[in-house]
């Protein structure tokens, strides 16, 4: 079984942390969440270092966290712009495998209007969460999947994007297999 280390990228609201604790339980690896080791770490919440500090100083504390806490055997959820800057982009790819957890607008926006987390997610263009939802994955879907080496659909019920993830990661560790006709998976 392979332990190189696993990353979940993606949108605010795609299920990074849920299917990041789903994963790890399933295969015995460390489950680190990247922004609140960062929080940790800056001992601030990102919306105090954004306020602080800028979103330049934030982007710069994130690449140091990325990187500080990239181990084997571990699954790693990204903060969702993690993947602007082309040094985290290729460090990840470089590092581990990287799944990009793709979901409709809709179904991101509903997820962040049911669970805001306010204090720890500044929005990024103050409008309301659809129009921000469908603003930023617009500007960062083809970096998404510049990032990654899979897309999985992250629309589905997390059981179900683990089973798929683990499937493609970690052959023979169920008898799950995905299905040739659905559009997850795939190979990017």
């Amino acid at each position: 079984m392979s332990t190189e280390p696993i990353f979940l990228i993606g949108a605010r609201g795609c299920g990074k942390t849920t299917v990041g604790q789903k994963l790890a339980l399933a295969c015995g690896f460390a489950f680190v969440d990247s922004d609140r080791m960062l929080q940790e770490r800056a001992g601030k919440s990102i919306a105090d270092i954004v306020a602080l500090e800028g979103w330049d100083a934030f982007r710069a504390l994130e690449a140091e966290t990325l990187r500080a806490v990239t181990r084997p055997a571990s699954i790693i959820a990204t903060g969702g712009g993690a993947i602007l800057a082309a040094e985290n982009r290729a460090f990840m790819r470089a590092s581990g495998s990287v799944f990009y957890l793709q979901a409709p607008v809709s179904v991101l926006a509903r997820r962040l209007e049911v669970s805001p987390e306010e204090d720890q997610r500044p929005t990024l263009t103050g409008k309301p969460i659809d129009e921000e939802v469908r603003e930023v994955l617009a500007q960062r879907e083809a970096l998404y999947r510049e990032a990654a080496h899979f897309a999985v659909d992250a629309a589905r019920d997390p059981d179900a994007v683990v089973a798929q993830i683990l499937a493609i990661a970690l052959p023979g560790a169920i008898s799950t297999t995905p299905k040739k006709s659905a559009p997850v998976g795939q190979r990017l």
